[in-house]
Order: C-alpha cells, then structure tokens, then sequence
C-alpha cells in the first residue's frame, strides 16, 4: 500500500505522460492532491506558443473561447484513457472528470471524481 504523497506523484507522472503523448506537449509543473473522494491536479506551462499568440488576438475573447473549446474537445476524446490511468493508480474508479483552462496564466485544472476515498498507507495505518 501507497502513501498519499506517493500516490499524488504517480497520478502526476501519468498526467504528465497522458498530456505528452495524448495532447503534443505536456506542463511545465504539474501538482496533484487528493481530497477524500476527489483528485485535483494542478497543471502550469500548458499552453503552446500558438495558443498564447490566439488568446492575444485583437478579439483576446474569440481566441480564448477558440482555445477552451478545443481542449475540452481534446480531453473528452482521451477521457476514457486518462481516467483508465488514475484507476490503475489508485484502484478506485472515476465517476466523472471536469476540467478548465486559464488563458491568461496558462494553468489548468483536472478534478476527477471517484467512487470513493482511496485508501492510502496512512490511512490505514491510522
């Protein structure tokens, strides 16, 4: 059994791939945390350099609402494979994946939804 801060590593790492190989082009940092029955990730550098020259266009809210729809149609198409990745890592399932883009600082956010509370090495422990 897993720690709690060696589990958030690991969902890390996977997004961090999934991302790469998925999306062409992974963050620069990317932090996750487990919250009872949810995991956030937190992830910074996400943008390519066409996307940051599209959210500054003359019209920055056309190029921004262009970049956001685009993402999320990216990820819905790789939902199945990146939720199948955090079952594998923690053995709960996923209910339901959310997620958002900040066009102005280049972060995202992923909140996954879990069937449960994983149970860590100091969960079990205590």
């Amino acid at each position: 059994m897993k720690t709690r801060g060696e589990l958030e590593a690991e969902i890390s790492n996977a997004v961090i791939r999934f991302k790469r190989e998925f999306m062409g082009k992974g963050p620069k940092e990317v932090r996750t945390y487990l919250i009872d029955d949810m995991v956030l990730v937190r992830l910074k550098g996400v943008m390519t350099p066409a996307e940051q020259q599209l959210a500054e266009v003359s019209d920055p809210n056309r190029g921004r609402d262009l970049i956001k729809r685009m993402r999320t149609e990216l990820l819905e198409h790789g939902r199945e494979l990146l939720q199948d990745l955090v079952k594998a890592i923690l053995g709960v399932g996923v209910i339901s994946l959310h997620s958002d883009i900040s066009t102005r600082t280049g972060e995202s956010v992923i909140v996954l939804v879990l069937e449960r509370k994983p149970t860590t090495k100091s969960d079990a422990d205590g």
